[in-house]
């Protein structure tokens, strides 16, 4: 049977109102993109938080040996470092040995001797944050012989200091060594010319085992 024209009209305008109302209902919320032309705002990424990590501590010595070559007015001193107990017992409760041996040459050799009179090590301890620490005493050995001992390379002076145990919260040394020498002005006078040579050893302190 065919349909009234007025009752098509009817059918028509309720569909009308049908999509207008849906397309009311969708106005009330946020329309996706692809809808509006617009982009979707990007969830916030999670900031991470701030770990502090401490900066690695140098140590001269992780190889287990150094040589440090050190020009002061007409000598050249070459001096080797070394331990006898291993860096990862370099902790603070224990007795740290360091060793070390000294030999010198002139420029020019006019056949003087140069002779050690005293060598100091000054610790400086460090904490993980930098701070300074309490330090043991300078560790100093003073010549038993005047003028003092012959390190003119073949002869050479050799040494071991002994760190004591430092504070607990270490995390690094620096040993500041100082050795002062003793050049004769000829080969056969008792006048001598004194130079300083100075030294850095920085060491980082393992954690207790």
């Amino acid at each position: 049977m065919r349909e009234h024209p007025i009752h098509q009209s009817v059918t028509r305008l309720a569909a009308v109102g049908v999509i207008a109302a849906a397309a009311f209902g969708l106005a009330g919320c946020s329309a996706p993109p692809w809808l509006t032309g617009g982009t979707a705002s990007p969830s916030p990424s999670p900031t991470p938080s701030a770990t502090s990590t401490a900066a690695p501590v140098q140590n001269d010595l992780a190889a287990g040996a150094l040589t440090r070559t050190i020009e002061v007015g007409a000598i050249t001193l070459t001096i080797d470092y070394w331990s006898t107990l291993s860096m990862d017992l370099w902790t603070a409760a224990a007795n740290k040995p360091l060793s070390f041996s000294v030999h010198g040459t002139v420029t020019p050799a006019d056949g003087q001797k140069i002779y050690l009179a005293k060598v100091t090590a000054t610790p400086v301890v460090g904490g993980g944050d930098g701070e300074a620490l309490p330090a043991p005493d300078p560790i100093v050995d003073q010549a038993s012989v005047a003028p003092g001992y012959l390190v003119l390379d073949p002869y050479s002076y050799s040494q071991t200091f002994i760190v004591p145990p430092v504070d607990g919260a270490a995390t690094s040394l620096e040993l500041t060594m100082k050795f002062e020498l003793l050049l004769q002005s000829t080969p056969t006078s008792t006048d001598y010319a004194k130079q300083t040579a100075v030294d850095t050893l920085s060491i980082a302190i393992a954690p207790p085992g």
